[in-house]
């Protein structure tokens, strides 16, 4: 199902064959790996009232902002042990042989880096602009075989068979609704597997679907970009920009201490790391900012899924209603499922509006997530954990617990997370 969801998140880098000429144009470049290009002459029928257009647009901005991301992070050597710019962009894991970090990246300066953040940000609240759009009428289905694209990790102009999703996700078989075959009666040569159905049929409630997918990206960057985090760029990000430059890059590897120098070094680095969770913020109204995008993935989830329900087809859908085929194996949407996340997103707007606090550990009083957002002036991770740092933030009143969620608790059990990603 993992393997699914990771599928689904980034299926918008396709666009049917049978598409409108906007459509085709955008699958043509996408195809081929240059989302960019068609950008302008799918605008432009946007604009002009094509819903199908604003949801081809909301693709092609989407990948095109993954693909800027990835391409910066390989200019300046990102990596982590073991997983690449690419793994760690889109959580592959360990992927060297498909998008290697940069042996000669170039610098990096702390101001370099928020800038990086701020334009994949644009480019998120552009996707959605667009995704709005396409979701506000329309009885368009764009058929979408998403493994087909290529993606320029290195931003080197070329995109050949390791660039693309396909080579990235390696198999597809775990979500794919095709049985595998028998095996061959005696004597009989094995017949090749049919080739399995990775395409899905997006429609205008994945186009509001999308539209709150942008947000659970942008939401983290937004609560970063609120804060001055140069201290923890200074004492710790060599260890993902190991070639760029940063002050500590010189010294990864020292004298010793317990282990042995590289393990000493990044043990003192992880240390550092923490020490430095203690972020002055930049922009009150940005930090409160953040609140309102969250709120607004709770309200495009609902506005999704009453679209959803109103749907009478049944074409390969991402997310399926109670009366559709799900593409996840054992896993239907009954009513009883979508009964279940409704009542998850009241309680988390409940959460995101003070109503319902959230527990700490230390205290029986609750934490206002909202007076939080709106009114403070540092984010002192350790501080906020241990307790002291929570201390304004404290109130009475109900607090969430398991009872809470105990609809979601009750029928996604300890799936709840691959639900929560998958229904957005």
């Amino acid at each position: 199902m993992k393997q699914f969801l990771v599928l689904a998140a980034l299926a918008g880098l396709a666009v049917p064959a049978m598409a409108s000429e906007a459509g085709d144009l955008a699958r043509d470049q996408l195809y081929a790996g240059n989302a960019a290009q068609s950008i302008p002459a799918t605008s432009e029928d946007c604009d002009g009232g094509n819903q199908e257009a604003c949801f081809a647009l909301g693709l092609l901005t989407l990948v095109g902002a993954y693909e800027g991301f990835a391409q910066d992070l390989y200019r300046y050597g990102a990596t982590v042990p073991g997983t690449t710019a690419a793994g760690m962009l889109f959580g592959l894991g360990t992927q060297q042989d498909l998008a290697p970090a940069n042996p000669n990246p170039e610098p990096l300066t702390y101001l370099t880096l928020r800038t990086v953040l701020e334009d994949f940000l644009l480019d998120l609240d552009a996707a959605r602009a667009a995704f709005e759009k396409g979701g506000e009428s329309g009885d368009y289905v764009l058929t979408i075989d998403p493994l087909k694209v290529r993606v320029d990790f290195n931003g080197d102009g070329k995109h050949d068979d390791s660039e693309t999703l396909a080579a990235l996700l390696n198999s597809v078989g775990e979500f794919a609704d095709i049985p595998a075959p028998d095996g061959p009666p005696p004597g009989k040569t094995k017949t090749p597997p049919a080739p399995a159905d990775t395409s899905i049929g997006f429609d205008r409630a994945d186009s509001i679907w999308f539209a709150g997918y942008s947000q659970v990206a942008a939401a983290p960057i937004d609560l970063i970009l609120a804060h001055d985090f140069s201290d923890f760029f200074n004492a710790y990000l060599h260890q993902v920009f190991p070639k760029s430059g940063l002050p500590m890059q010189d010294y990864m590897s020292g004298g010793v201490l317990f282990l042995d120098a590289n393990s000493d070094a990044g043990i003192a680095d992880m240390i550092a790391a923490i020490h430095t969770m203690n972020f002055p913020v930049l922009d009150t109204a940005r930090l409160a900012g953040v609140l309102t995008r969250l709120k607004s993935i709770t309200a495009l989830s609902r506005k999704n899924w009453d679209a959803l329900l109103a749907e009478t087809d049944d074409n390969r859908e991402l997310v399926p209603s109670p009366s559709q085929t799900s593409l996840v194996p054992d896993t239907p949407v009954t009513q009883e499922t979508v009964d279940a996340w409704m009542a998850t997103l009241d309680a988390v707007d409940e959460v995101l509006d003070g109503k319902l606090l959230v527990p700490h550990w230390r205290f029986k009083q609750g934490f206002d997530l909202k007076a939080y957002f709106e009114t403070t002036t540092r984010t002192d991770i350790i501080m906020l954990l241990t307790g002291s740092g929570a201390l304004p933030y404290l109130k009475d009143g109900p607090i969430a617990d398991a009872q809470s969620f105990a609809e979601a608790n009750r029928v996604f059990g300890t799936n709840w997370l691959n639900y929560a990603f998958w229904f957005n």
